[in-house]
């Protein structure tokens, strides 16, 4: 059975892309959009973003395909403390085919750790990535 699950390597680009954007100075919120090139088996970078807030990233993510993001957060702790979380937002929406949402999900481990990182989240519906929905995950890493 686990020799029909495809798990992509990552793109040597983009492994070195995570790294920088991992160790960044910058301290507004940016995102690396990620997709599954199927003829390469690889994870290879779609997209990069700066100063975008949850709900207008929402709007970059297709409805109908999975996708990874990697999501550099200004966090405001309700003591007033600022951090910068990197987050992993795993998008596999209801309705993608079966056969991509298991390849996503067979190589999504692999690029977590790639990317070295720990706050990793899903969702089945990109109407659910917002502000709240992301306050609220962090929450439990105070």
């Amino acid at each position: 059975m686990s020799d029909s699950l495809v798990v992509c390597d990552v793109d040597p680009e983009l492994k070195e892309k995570l790294r920088k954007f991992r160790f960044r100075k910058e301290t507004n919120n940016a995102a690396i959009l990620m997709k599954i090139d199927k003829e390469k088996q690889l994870v290879i970078l779609e997209e990069e973003y700066q100063d975008i807030s949850p709900d207008e990233l929402q709007n970059e993510l297709p409805e109908r395909q999975p996708r990874f993001l990697v999501y550099s957060y200004k966090y405001v702790h309700e003591d007033g403390r600022i951090s910068y979380p990197l987050c992993f937002i795993f998008s596999s929406p209801v309705g993608c085919k079966p056969e991509q949402q298991m390849m996503y999900a067979g190589s999504k481990n692999r690029l977590v750790q790639t990317a070295e990182l720990t706050k990793v989240f899903e969702i089945r519906n990109t109407s659910d990535l917002t502000e709240d929905w992301l306050k609220e995950r962090l929450a439990f890493f105070r």
